[in-house]
């Protein structure tokens, strides 16, 4: 995780760089989706405190993974559960 950024921030601009737009063009605003404030709270760990393993959400057609190290992957959704079904 980079310590000049929130972790929300860096959440926008991956998701920016996916929809091939700057991160004030993103619509919805990600707080209208996350409490950005508590995202960011999650990742700024102080000595002796704990960062959850992993955080997931949806936002638009994209599922967010952030894992414990601050390292966001933001991949489209409907790919996701494309591949969760099966053919019977």
């Amino acid at each position: 995780m980079q310590s000049t950024h929130s972790i929300s921030l860096t959440v926008v601009e991956e998701i920016a760089k996916q929809e091939g737009v700057s991160p004030e063009e993103l619509r919805p605003p990600l707080h209208y989706v996350i409490d950005t404030d508590a995202l960011d709270s999650l990742f700024q760990s102080v000595d002796g405190e704990r960062v959850p393993s992993t955080v997931k959400f949806t936002y638009n057609d994209y599922m967010v993974s952030i894992d414990e190290t601050g390292d966001v992957n933001v991949v489209d959704h409907t790919s996701v559960t494309e591949a969760d079904k099966t053919v019977v």
